[in-house]
């Protein structure tokens, strides 16, 4: 399903994308986050957007068009989107290839949604100014309209009283496809396969970070780090690398190299049982990852390398109020060849750079969730 969203500032188009993305399972985006994503790619397409984006100036239709359709080829796009803010302009729709099911317009008067910006929202943009934002709706009236027009003729414009309630304009939306919400769940189509994101990185990259990430959106996280945290704990022992050695080695001795992912398989498979993807903190060893695809043949499975600078990962560790001692070339050199983390890590399918704010690891992390959960 091919949705399209058009409505000026403040007629609650984001809101209403977020609610239909969860409910039909077809992700949201505007195209202010394709932009800004594909801002941050080192490509000569990513450094143009940047260039044109700092500059303050609009990045002409014929570089939207390309950048937009080329971005919805993307495998997590194949089953549907919800999108916002394009087309902006008539030349944008006239030649804008893909075929679109409904586009809804949120009808809302310009003086209540210059109250809802300035009145009602806490969380102002930068640009939210009143003059900036009248001068935005001036821009819609004048350029975007004509869109209106277009896809009126073309049988697919559905106009909607945004003025109504959240609730009110979401079930007119959803009736307008044809679906209605049974108890607070719209039964569109169920999701057959399932899958693990199994985060793997050096100490001090930010793996316990990015499945705080993953627990925040709901996803069930299991720690392979912390078997071993836990079993030198219950000694009373010092967290150095000596002692990490001797514990991981011994339950390898016992279990074999793959043997955090062999005494965790009835906690990952009860995990699976109630949730669509589980992520696994703190994988290692190929061993680890062959036992994993042994033990779930029908679950598809993403290996997550989480990387960043070695001065970097050193301080953050040293900052932990637990385990801050426990860092070095030797340890790095251990996880990498008596763990065998090394052939792990170079197949990985995603790799997240984690040099730089929390706000752009997140997002990196969004757009890595967003490929796998919408591939599934």
């Amino acid at each position: 399903m091919r949705i399209v969203l058009i409505g000026i500032p403040g007629a609650g188009k984001s809101t209403q994308g977020n609610l239909l993305s969860k409910q039909l399972d077809i992700p949201y985006l505007s195209t202010g986050h394709i932009f800004r994503t594909i801002a941050k790619e080192k490509t000569k397409l990513g450094r143009y957007v940047k260039e044109t984006m700092n500059a303050g100036l609009l990045i002409p239709d014929d570089k939207v068009l390309q950048i937009v359709s080329e971005y919805l080829k993307r495998p997590e796009y194949r089953k549907g989107y919800i999108l916002d803010g394009f087309p902006r302009t008539l030349k944008q729709a006239q030649e804008f290839k893909e075929k679109l099911d409904k586009v809804f317009y949120l009808k809302v008067p310009d003086k209540e949604a210059l109250w809802r910006l300035a009145y009602r929202n806490s969380h102002l943009r930068e640009d939210d100014t009143l003059e900036a934002i009248k001068k935005r709706i001036e821009l819609f009236h004048k350029v975007t309209e004509p869109v209106l027009d277009y896809y009126d003729k073309k049988g697919l414009l559905v106009v909607i009283d945004g003025t109504k309630s959240i609730e009110e304009v979401n079930q007119e939306i959803l009736k307008h496809l044809g679906k209605q919400l049974k108890g607070n769940e719209v039964k569109s189509w169920k999701r057959k396969k399932k899958a693990i994101i199994a985060i793997i990185g050096l100490p001090g990259a930010g793996k316990s970070t990015a499945a705080d990430y993953f627990r925040k959106k709901g996803l069930p996280v299991i720690s392979f780090s912390n078997v071993i945290n836990k079993m030198i704990d219950e000694k009373g022992l010092e967290h150095t690398e000596e002692v990490h050695k001797k514990f991981r080695m011994g339950i390898r001795e016992k279990y074999g190299m793959g043997a955090l992912a062999v005494i965790s398989k009835d906690e990952i498979r009860k995990a699976l049982e109630k949730n669509p993807i589980v992520v696994i903190e703190g994988i290692r060893s190929w061993e680890e990852y062959e036992e994993l695809k042994k033990s779930f043949p029908d679950v598809k499975i993403y290996i997550l390398y989480i990387w960043a600078d070695k001065e970097k990962r050193y301080e953050r560790i040293k900052r932990r109020a637990y385990r801050g001692k426990l860092f070095g070339d030797e340890r790095d050199r251990n996880e990498i060849l008596s763990l065998n983390m090394g052939p792990t890590i170079a197949m990985a399918d995603f790799i997240v750079k984690n040099n730089f704010s929390l706000q752009e690891f997140y997002d990196k992390l969004e757009e890595v969730y967003r490929q796998i959960y919408f591939s599934l």
